[in-house]
This record gives C-alpha cells, structure tokens and sequence, in this order.
C-alpha cells in the first residue's frame, strides 16, 4: 500500500512557540501579584484581642448536673469534699438547688480560668455517676482523664432476663475481684450501676477496659478475659 504524502499536513508550531515564550512572562506577574496581594493582607489582616471574661455575658458561667433520686444522701454525706477543692482550688461557686434538685457551679469575681467550670461540672458529674471523691478529684488535677458511660444493652441487645444478670455478675466476679482486676491492669476506676456502666480513666486505658467489659458481656470466660487483657497492657506500656 503506497502512502501519499499529500496525506499528511504539517501542523505550524507558531502559536505555541508564542505560548511558550510568554509562559515565563505571565508566571512572573502572577507570581508579583500574588506576593503584592500577600503582602496587603499581611498589612491590612485585623488583629482582634481576646475578649476578656467581663464581657462575656457579665462574666458568668453556669454549670448544671441534675442529681437522681439515690445520689441525694451519698451527696449530702459528701458535700464538704466536693465544696472545698471547688471554691477554695478553682475559686468559683456552688450551690444545691433544693427546688430542681440540681448542682449549679458558676464563675465568680476571683475565678481566674473559665475552664475551671467544666472541671468542676466533671468532678460533680463523676461523683454522682458513683465514683469515689478521691477519685473524681483526679478529673481536676490532671488533663487527660475523661468519664466514658455504656450500657450492656449497647453492647448485646438480647440480654435479658437471668442472662442479664449472668452478664452482670460476670463483671463483677466473686466479691468484686474480676471489677478489681480490670480496675488495675488498665489503671481506671469502673462503677457498676445496675445496668450502667462507668469508666474513669485515660483514653487509651479505658478502650482497653472497654473492650474486656465486652468481650465478658459477650460471653468470654474470665480467665481468657484475662489473658488478653494482661499481653494487652503490657504492649501498650512498653510502647510508652
């Protein structure tokens, strides 16, 4: 098969060439833009002060923790401790509203950290959830502690019955030892309020204390419970 070479039609290369010389040109005025525009911004970018904590609603912040019905006397028994490190240490004030049954915390004259309340409102909230003072009083010393709540239902829906109780009791074990063990392989607190469960603790060490409270729900023998829960630990503290 013979090819003409009428075919073939040679396409000019002057336009691009012109592209391609005025490319840099072009570059080099976006780029002068850009930096001019950079420049106006940096100049005319407002600086706002922070807002100062009078001016926030009058300087007030308000906390509220709703107390149930069985908390009444464990709070009332309890009060002095939780009144002292929250007036005396963070410098704000509380009161037990007699009327909605509630403990209301908010900042004062002398408060000098607005966050001060929701330490205080966590401190509180721990305690009610059933939690030692000594141990929610950690919640305001350190930073990194949270309170981590679930219930068995959450983790298999089809407990009930004597197979609820089951569950329950394999939480805790015999005299609270399978409780105590979770307690301090994984370095948390852990409240068993009938179907609730609560868990004080760091990040990391209350999902390890999650999962073996799972894994105990769902059926798991203790004693594999602990197994898994011991190699668990020691990886994560030879890790850090």
């Amino acid at each position: 098969m013979e090819v003409n070479s009428s075919d073939f039609v040679q396409v000019p290369k002057r336009k691009a060439a012109k592209r391609k010389a005025n490319q840099p040109e072009n570059v080099e005025k976006n780029e002068s833009t850009s930096i001019e525009m950079s420049e106006e911004t940096a100049v005319n970018r407002p600086a706002f002060p922070p807002i100062k904590r009078e001016k926030l609603e009058n300087g007030v912040e308000i906390r509220k923790i709703s107390v149930p019905a069985h908390r009444y006397s464990p709070l009332k028994e309890n009060w002095m401790k939780l009144f002292t490190p929250i007036v005396e240490h963070l410098h704000l004030q509380i009161r037990f509203n007699l009327k909605n049954r509630q403990v209301e915390i908010r900042t004062c004259k002398d408060t000098e950290d607005i966050a001060n309340v929701q330490k205080a409102a966590d401190f509180v909230k721990a305690f009610i959830c059933g939690f030692e003072v000594e141990d929610a009083l950690a919640l305001i010393r350190l930073d990194d502690l949270f309170v981590d709540s679930f219930e068995i239902k959450d983790v298999k829906s089809s407990l009930k019955g004597d197979h609820l109780n089951r569950a329950i009791g394999r939480l805790a074990g015999k005299g609270g030892r399978t409780k105590f063990t979770i307690e301090n392989v994984t370095k948390t607190r852990i409240v068993l309020a009938d179907q609730k469960i609560h868990i004080l603790g760091s990040y990391q060490n209350i999902q390890i204390a999650k999962r073996a409270i799972c894994n105990l729900i769902l059926g798991s023998p203790p004693s594999k419970v602990y197994g898994n829960l011991r190699a668990v630990a020691s990886r994560s503290s030879d890790r850090f």
